[in-house]
C-alpha cells in the first residue's frame, strides 16, 4: 500500500494549513489523523465541519456523542479512533464502566445509554435499513426522532475518520498510546 504523508504546517497543502495551525494552537500538536487528512484539503475541511456540527449542534451530551462515535469506531475496527476517543472520554470524565463497555462492545448499565448504543450499532450494521422496532426502542428509551438523525450524523462523522485511518494506516499519536486498542479484540454483537 502506498505510504501516506503526515503533513505538517510547513509541508502541507496551502489549503490545509489553516486547519493544521488551528489544531497546533488548540492541542499543542497536530494529531496524526489530521496530518494524514491534510493530503486532501476537502476531506480535512469536511471532517472538521462535521465534527464541529456533531459536537455543537446536536442535543446529545458529550457521553452520548461518544457512545455513537465509539460504537462506530469499534464496529469499523478503527484502532486509531478507539484510542483517541478513549482519551477524549477520560478527559471528559465519562464513567469508566461506560468507557469499558464501549471498548469491549458490551452492555452499558444505564438502560437509556444502552438503548443509544444498540441503536448506533444497528444503524452501522444495517447500513441504515432499520425496522420500525429498532426506532421504536430508541424512542421508548426517551430519545427523539432528532436523535435518530443525530446518530446518522455521528455515523457519517466516523466514516470519514475510520476509513481514512484504515487506508492510510495512521500511526497512533504518543498521547493516545496508553489507550491502544486492537481490532483483534472486536466482540461481535
Amino acid at each position: 500500500m502506498p505510504e501516506f504523508t503526515l503533513h505538517t504546517i510547513e509541508n502541507g497543502p496551502d489549503a490545509s494549513k489553516s486547519v493544521l495551525e488551528a489544531s497546533q494552537n488548540a492541542y499543542g500538536y497536530v494529531p496524526n489523523l489530521l496530518a494524514v487528512m491534510a493530503e486532501s484539503p476537502a476531506l480535512l475541511e469536511a471532517y472538521e465541519a462535521v465534527s464541529a456540527i456533531f459536537a455543537e449542534k446536536t442535543n446529545l451530551s458529550a457521553t452520548e456523542q461518544q457512545i455513537i462515535a465509539m460504537t462506530n469506531n469499534r464496529l469499523n475496527g478503527c484502532e486509531y479512533c478507539m484510542a483517541a476517543h478513549t482519551s477524549i472520554m477520560q478527559a471528559a470524565k465519562v464513567p469508566q464502566d461506560v468507557i469499558t463497555a464501549l471498548r469491549d462492545g458490551t452492555e452499558i448499565a444505564d438502560p437509556k445509554l444502552e438503548a443509544l448504543r444498540l441503536f448506533a450499532e444497528k444503524v452501522n450494521q444495517k447500513r441504515g435499513w432499520l425496522e420500525d422496532a429498532d426506532i421504536d426502542a430508541l424512542l421508548a428509551a426517551g430519545y427523539t426522532k432528532q436523535t435518530v438523525c443525530d446518530v446518522i450524523l455521528g455515523t457519517a462523522y466516523k466514516v470519514l475518520s475510520n476509513f481514512t485511518n484504515h487506508i492510510a494506516e495512521t500511526p497512533l499519536d504518543k498521547g493516545f498510546a496508553k489507550n491502544a486498542w486492537s481490532a483483534d479484540t472486536l466482540v461481535e454483537s
